[in-house]
């Protein structure tokens, strides 16, 4: 324990740090009484009323019962009569006792502690993300510490080395499989589950049908009518952006369709440049499948901009559906992948890996979350059908593809 940093009288260095070095049983004992009178008492230092926090050993004193009995009734470890557990829940109640968490994980080697580590922390995606694993988080005990790799192997490899030690689990969200693989590397023995980087490679993992939805999502803008359906999409490199891309160019394959790409970065303002893009180009679009929610919002704000109407001129998709997509005029419609409940199955899914450390059986599933197709006025059917030159589909060889200017 350190002396108080508030002091009502000045105490000789030399004699201070002697009598420091050879009173250390309590505060009180530092000062004499003619140092501050009246107010030795260390719980009223300088008529400063201080709080001191009660022990396991105060509350085991209170309740009449042995420390063990105590760390029992609190940690649920053991046995306990029902007359003891009251007497020391009371005890704890009135003493306000908060059990120490470092000297818990001590004796239990565990810190009740969960580390997730995202791309980014900005945006709706990762917030919704965040709320559903705090809501299961503060059902079973746990508390989160989280950070950002921010898209770069490197400080998500900082990111896991400051966590160990300090966490019982990992939520690794990246969408660079090598990142992933990194990730899961460096965790050493340290329980790790990973999402949105692929299919973990025998490791725990969460993964969207990016592929899947993306083909939902054109297939439902040519049921309405739509024909030059062009697509934004999130950055080289990103495995869901990849994939949703090719889900993409599949989809309009099949349909025998042009294609049109301009990559954005997943933000709002790169959604918006794609969108200008687009508008003024040689042949404007009328449709356009954006790789997520916010580039889609971009996107119809530019065609705003543009003095064009969603859905009439030009119809819009997004992905993800977070909850800006369903407030948006016209609403947006999108592939809804239940970010809030994805969060929470992970964080349970983590907390039972924990729970289940050193098993012989292990956990290496790949769980797969199916996008549902949430149909909003953005893409209400065209008045008239579309078709391509010579009255059907024509398919091109041709993939023109605009690079976007990342932000």
């Amino acid at each position: 324990m350190r002396p108080p940093l508030l002091v009502c009288h000045v105490i000789g260095y030399r004699e201070f740090i002697e009598r420091t070095r050879a009173k250390r049983a309590g505060i009180a004992d530092w000062f004499r009484e003619d140092d501050f009178g009246a107010w030795r008492d260390p719980e009223n230092v300088c008529g400063i009323p201080v709080m001191k926090a009660a022990t396991i050993r105060d509350v085991a004193e209170r309740a009449d019962v042995s420390v063990a009995s105590v760390s029992r009734v609190l940690t649920g470890a053991g046995p306990v009569a029902d007359a003891t557990r009251a007497r020391v829940m009371q005890a704890v109640e009135a003493l306000q006792y908060v059990p120490h968490s470092g000297a818990r994980s001590l004796s239990t080697s565990k810190t009740q502690t969960i580390g997730v580590i995202l791309p980014d922390l900005y945006g709706e995606y990762f917030s919704e993300l965040i709320r559903g694993m705090d809501v299961a988080a503060r059902t079973l005990g746990y508390h989160l510490i989280v950070s950002s790799s921010h898209d770069d192997a490197e400080e998500a490899s900082a990111a896991i080395r400051s966590m160990r030690g300090r966490v019982d689990g990992l939520i690794v969200l990246s969408p660079h499989l090598d990142a992933a693989n990194l990730a899961a590397g460096l965790a050493g023995r340290l329980p790790i589950l990973l999402m949105n980087g692929g299919d973990g490679d025998g490791r725990p993992s969460i993964v969207v049908d990016n592929h899947g939805g993306a083909v939902q999502a054109v297939e439902h803008l040519i049921a309405t009518g739509r024909r030059r359906i062009a697509h934004i999409s999130g950055p080289t490199g990103n495995l869901e952006a990849e994939t949703r891309l090719t889900g993409y160019l599949e989809a309009m394959a099949r349909a025998d369709l042009p294609t049109t790409v301009v990559e954005g970065a997943f933000d709002q303002a790169s959604g918006h440049r794609a969108g200008a893009e687009l508008v003024a180009g040689a042949e404007r679009p009328d449709a356009i499948f954006a790789g997520n929610d916010m580039m889609a919002v971009g996107a119809m704000l530019a065609l705003q901009d543009a003095g064009l109407s969603v859905p009439e001129d030009v119809a819009v998709v997004g992905f993800d559906d977070v909850p800006i997509a369903g407030l948006m005029r016209p609403g947006l419609t999108t592939l809804r992948i239940q970010i809030a409940e994805t969060g929470r199955r992970a964080l349970e899914r983590l907390v039972r890996l924990i729970n289940a450390a050193g098993e012989a059986v292990a956990d290496t599933a790949c769980e797969v979350v199916r996008p549902e197709l949430v149909v909003r006025p953005s893409s209400k059917p065209a008045t008239h059908v579309q078709p391509t030159s010579g009255g059907r589909n024509r398919a091109t060889a041709d993939l023109t593809i605009f690079k976007g200017e990342n932000p």
